[in-house]
């Protein structure tokens, strides 16, 4: 092998990754988005229609999971930390994951309703994984490291009122108004599911906020 190629080969393929992480974040954000519409459909029918799109959302992003641990395995030199980098893969699966999960139990545990507490859950859903894009646009240039840190504070917030909103939300269920037993144990995995998906959103930003301290 010449040598200009084996210089080009161990060179850091920092574009791919870029590339695919910015592929990973939008499809994220698209799955949120879908999932907005799975909580807002007025029908069950509505609902299975829309929870098939998010599984085909949810596949995308596992391809893609695919590809950049794919590239881990054949990089010799990567851009940033190879741990992090499948962190920020993992992560950004475990979140669409969540969202494809739950959007399930309400098409397997037939929940036709349509709670504001589900639209509300939706929203912040939607805009942590919109801040997710944006802080992981950002990761690539550390220039950026003071807005990333503006970012990762916006998306703790966001996390918080997913926190406030779970327990308003337990404890109305728990009071049993209208409710019967069975219907409650379902809507609270349904509202599990989503303060867990908030929870990952807020990991994935643990794992960036790494990555500016350790490459400051």
């Amino acid at each position: 092998m010449k040598i200009d190629a084996l210089i080009k080969r161990l060179m850091p393929r920092e574009e791919r990754f870029q590339q695919l992480l910015t592929q990973d974040t939008a499809n994220l954000v698209r799955g949120a988005r879908v999932f907005a519409e799975v909580a807002a459909a007025a029908r069950l029918e509505d609902r299975r229609v829309k929870v098939v799109e998010l599984k085909g959302v949810e596949h995308e992003g596992d391809q893609i999971t695919r590809l950049i641990f794919d590239q881990l395995n054949s990089s010799f030199i990567t851009p940033l930390d190879r741990e992090d980098i499948r962190s920020l893969a993992k992560d950004l699966d475990d979140i669409l994951d969540s969202l494809e999960m739950v959007g399930q139990y309400l098409v397997l545990f037939e929940l036709s309703e349509a709670p504001h507490a589900l639209a509300q859950f939706a929203s912040i859903l939607v805009d942590m994984t919109v801040e997710i894009e944006r802080i992981t646009g950002m990761l690539w240039d550390l220039d950026h490291a003071p807005r990333i840190r503006e970012t990762i504070v916006h998306i703790s917030d966001l996390e918080n009122q997913g926190d406030r909103l779970y327990n308003t939300v337990i404890a109305d269920l728990f009071k049993g108004e209208g409710l019967k037993p069975l219907e409650i144990l379902k809507w609270k995995e349904v509202y599990d599911g989503l303060e867990n998906a908030c929870d990952q959103c807020k990991n994935y930003t643990h794992v960036v906020g790494n990555i500016v301290l350790k490459n400051a």
